[in-house]
């Protein structure tokens, strides 16, 4: 079970950064009046959130079971 951890801990930075980026992107696209591209790097931040919003729950819920 331990052989899962370091697996699910090199997505983390990865996700990290597609979540800036997606954001800086966002931003971008926001300001230069581009909607549609705006959207899609905004869906993006809010996936890449989400799944970091999951690791961290499932990471507390190991920890707290004493894994």
């Amino acid at each position: 079970m331990s052989s899962t951890a370091p697996t699910t801990a090199g997505h983390r930075p990865v996700l990290w950064v597609l979540l800036v980026l997606a954001v800086v992107a966002n931003g971008t696209c926001s300001l230069l009046a581009l909607p549609v591209a705006g959207s899609v790097f905004g869906l993006l931040a809010l996936v890449s959130g989400g799944l970091l919003v999951r690791d961290h729950y499932r990471r507390r819920a190991r920890t707290a079971a004493g894994r």
